[in-house]
Protein backbone atom coordinates (compact mmCIF):
# COMPACT_ATOMS: atom_id res chain seq x y z
CA UNK A 1 0.00 0.00 0.00
CA UNK A 2 0.98 3.57 -0.26
CA UNK A 3 0.43 5.22 2.50
CA UNK A 4 -0.50 9.13 3.80
CA UNK A 5 0.43 10.03 7.61
CA UNK A 6 -0.88 13.87 8.12
CA UNK A 7 0.67 14.40 10.97
CA UNK A 8 -0.59 17.48 12.73
CA UNK A 9 2.04 18.43 15.47
CA UNK A 10 3.37 22.08 14.94
CA UNK A 11 5.90 20.74 17.94
CA UNK A 12 9.06 18.91 16.32
CA UNK A 13 10.64 15.73 17.77
CA UNK A 14 7.51 15.73 20.24
CA UNK A 15 4.96 12.88 21.49
CA UNK A 16 3.24 13.30 18.01
CA UNK A 17 6.05 12.89 16.18
CA UNK A 18 7.27 9.59 18.04
CA UNK A 19 4.19 7.84 17.94
CA UNK A 20 4.43 8.47 14.00
CA UNK A 21 8.04 7.55 13.69
CA UNK A 22 7.27 4.33 15.50
CA UNK A 23 4.39 3.60 12.83
CA UNK A 24 6.27 4.69 10.13
CA UNK A 25 9.43 1.96 11.35
CA UNK A 26 6.77 -0.94 11.28
CA UNK A 27 5.01 -0.18 8.30
CA UNK A 28 7.51 0.61 5.84
CA UNK A 29 8.90 -2.88 6.31
CA UNK A 30 6.32 -3.61 3.82
CA UNK A 31 4.26 -0.20 2.64
CA UNK A 32 5.74 2.74 0.79
CA UNK A 33 4.96 5.26 3.78
CA UNK A 34 5.47 9.11 3.30
CA UNK A 35 4.62 11.36 6.49
CA UNK A 36 3.60 15.17 5.28
CA UNK A 37 4.03 17.15 8.75
CA UNK A 38 1.21 19.77 7.69
CA UNK A 39 2.53 23.08 9.81
CA UNK A 40 5.16 22.96 7.26
CA UNK A 41 2.63 23.86 4.74
CA UNK A 42 0.30 27.07 4.25
CA UNK A 43 -2.85 25.82 4.25
CA UNK A 44 -5.72 28.33 4.75
CA UNK A 45 -9.07 27.07 6.20
CA UNK A 46 -11.85 26.37 4.35
CA UNK A 47 -14.03 29.15 3.22
CA UNK A 48 -17.18 27.42 2.59
CA UNK A 49 -17.74 28.89 -0.44
CA UNK A 50 -17.85 26.04 -2.46
CA UNK A 51 -16.60 28.01 -5.49
CA UNK A 52 -14.92 24.72 -6.01
CA UNK A 53 -17.56 22.54 -6.70
CA UNK A 54 -18.12 24.91 -9.80
CA UNK A 55 -14.88 25.50 -11.34
CA UNK A 56 -13.18 23.19 -13.31
CA UNK A 57 -10.95 20.53 -12.53
CA UNK A 58 -12.72 21.24 -8.75
CA UNK A 59 -9.64 23.86 -8.25
CA UNK A 60 -10.42 25.76 -4.99
CA UNK A 61 -10.16 29.55 -5.38
CA UNK A 62 -6.93 29.85 -2.66
CA UNK A 63 -4.10 30.00 -3.60
CA UNK A 64 -1.94 27.88 -1.04
CA UNK A 65 -0.13 24.84 -0.46
CA UNK A 66 -3.35 22.44 -0.69
CA UNK A 67 -3.07 21.07 -3.89
CA UNK A 68 0.22 19.51 -2.99
CA UNK A 69 -1.44 17.34 0.13
CA UNK A 70 -4.28 16.89 -2.42
CA UNK A 71 -2.07 15.26 -4.97
CA UNK A 72 -0.31 13.12 -2.36
CA UNK A 73 -3.83 12.03 -0.95
CA UNK A 74 -4.59 11.01 -4.66
CA UNK A 75 -1.92 8.35 -4.35
CA UNK A 76 -2.66 6.72 -1.35
CA UNK A 77 -4.26 3.68 -0.70
CA UNK A 78 -4.33 4.10 3.26
CA UNK A 79 -4.31 8.02 5.20
CA UNK A 80 -3.30 8.16 8.77
CA UNK A 81 -4.21 10.94 10.75
CA UNK A 82 -1.62 11.71 13.75
CA UNK A 83 -2.82 15.01 15.78
CA UNK A 84 -1.84 16.03 19.17
CA UNK A 85 -5.12 16.79 21.04
CA UNK A 86 -5.90 20.33 22.02
CA UNK A 87 -9.13 21.38 23.68
CA UNK A 88 -10.63 18.03 22.88
CA UNK A 89 -9.99 18.45 19.06
CA UNK A 90 -6.95 17.88 16.59
CA UNK A 91 -4.42 20.65 15.78
CA UNK A 92 -5.45 23.62 14.24
CA UNK A 93 -2.78 22.93 11.49
CA UNK A 94 -4.81 19.48 10.84
CA UNK A 95 -8.30 20.54 11.08
CA UNK A 96 -7.68 23.01 8.45
CA UNK A 97 -6.31 20.52 5.86
CA UNK A 98 -9.01 17.86 6.20
CA UNK A 99 -11.57 20.46 6.09
CA UNK A 100 -10.36 21.51 2.50
CA UNK A 101 -11.51 17.78 1.96
CA UNK A 102 -14.90 19.81 1.35
CA UNK A 103 -14.13 19.66 -2.01
CA UNK A 104 -15.04 17.33 -4.82
CA UNK A 105 -11.73 16.87 -5.98
CA UNK A 106 -11.62 13.96 -2.56
CA UNK A 107 -13.55 11.53 -4.61
CA UNK A 108 -10.76 10.59 -7.12
CA UNK A 109 -8.44 9.86 -4.10
CA UNK A 110 -7.88 5.74 -4.27
CA UNK A 111 -8.13 5.65 0.01
CA UNK A 112 -9.56 2.73 1.20
CA UNK A 113 -8.39 2.24 4.71
CA UNK A 114 -7.75 5.09 7.86
CA UNK A 115 -5.67 4.83 10.90
CA UNK A 116 -5.56 7.16 13.73
CA UNK A 117 -2.93 8.24 16.06
CA UNK A 118 -3.05 10.38 19.16
CA UNK A 119 -1.36 11.75 21.80
CA UNK A 120 -3.00 13.93 24.92
CA UNK A 121 -1.80 15.09 27.88
CA UNK A 122 -5.07 14.69 30.12
CA UNK A 123 -5.90 11.53 31.25
CA UNK A 124 -9.82 12.32 31.22
CA UNK A 125 -11.47 8.98 30.08
CA UNK A 126 -13.11 11.62 28.04
CA UNK A 127 -10.12 12.23 26.44
CA UNK A 128 -10.56 11.72 22.40
CA UNK A 129 -13.99 10.83 22.62
CA UNK A 130 -15.24 14.39 20.40
CA UNK A 131 -12.69 13.38 17.77
CA UNK A 132 -13.69 9.68 17.80
CA UNK A 133 -17.04 11.20 16.63
CA UNK A 134 -15.20 12.75 13.66
CA UNK A 135 -13.33 9.66 12.69
CA UNK A 136 -16.46 7.46 12.65
CA UNK A 137 -18.63 9.80 10.65
CA UNK A 138 -15.33 10.00 8.38
CA UNK A 139 -15.02 6.34 7.80
CA UNK A 140 -18.95 5.75 7.46
CA UNK A 141 -19.06 8.43 4.38
CA UNK A 142 -16.27 7.63 2.86
CA UNK A 143 -16.80 3.89 2.96
CA UNK A 144 -13.05 3.23 4.51
CA UNK A 145 -11.78 0.51 6.46
CA UNK A 146 -10.56 1.29 10.35
CA UNK A 147 -7.06 0.16 10.02
CA UNK A 148 -6.80 1.12 13.75
CA UNK A 149 -5.73 3.26 16.65
CA UNK A 150 -3.38 4.16 18.88
CA UNK A 151 -4.32 6.82 21.76
CA UNK A 152 -2.14 7.68 24.32
CA UNK A 153 -3.13 10.04 27.23
CA UNK A 154 -0.97 11.25 29.73
CA UNK A 155 2.22 12.18 28.07
CA UNK A 156 2.41 16.51 27.56
CA UNK A 157 6.16 17.43 27.92
CA UNK A 158 8.73 16.10 25.42
CA UNK A 159 9.58 12.39 25.06
CA UNK A 160 7.13 11.16 28.13
CA UNK A 161 5.49 9.26 25.21
CA UNK A 162 8.68 6.93 25.90
CA UNK A 163 7.45 6.11 29.39
CA UNK A 164 4.41 4.07 28.35
CA UNK A 165 3.70 1.21 25.61
CA UNK A 166 2.39 3.25 22.81
CA UNK A 167 5.41 3.24 20.72
CA UNK A 168 5.55 -0.35 20.66
CA UNK A 169 1.62 -0.24 19.74
CA UNK A 170 2.40 2.22 16.98
CA UNK A 171 4.90 -0.21 15.61
CA UNK A 172 3.33 -3.07 15.56
CA UNK A 173 -0.39 -1.45 14.00
CA UNK A 174 2.25 -0.22 11.19
CA UNK A 175 3.87 -3.95 11.02
CA UNK A 176 0.21 -5.66 11.03
CA UNK A 177 -2.25 -3.46 8.47
CA UNK A 178 -3.40 -6.36 7.06
CA UNK A 179 -4.42 -7.99 9.80
CA UNK A 180 -6.91 -6.50 12.76
CA UNK A 181 -5.60 -5.59 16.18
CA UNK A 182 -7.89 -4.14 18.89
CA UNK A 183 -7.78 -0.66 19.46
CA UNK A 184 -4.96 0.93 22.00
CA UNK A 185 -5.53 3.13 24.63
CA UNK A 186 -2.90 4.17 27.32
CA UNK A 187 -4.27 4.55 31.05
CA UNK A 188 -1.94 6.56 32.34
CA UNK A 189 -3.35 6.56 36.00
CA UNK A 190 -3.70 3.04 36.34
CA UNK A 191 -0.33 1.76 34.86
CA UNK A 192 -2.51 -0.12 32.63
CA UNK A 193 -3.25 -0.38 29.15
Amino acid sequence: MNILILSGSPRKGGNTDLLVEAFVNGASLKHHVEVVSVHDYKVNPCMGCNACFKSKDNICVQKDDMPLIYEKMRQSDMLVIASPVYFYGLSAQLKAVIDRCHNPIRDTFPIQKMSLLLVGAATLPELFDSILMQYRLCLNFFKLEDAGRVLVRGVKDKGDIRNTDALQKAYELGLNLMKHLPEYEEDTESGQS
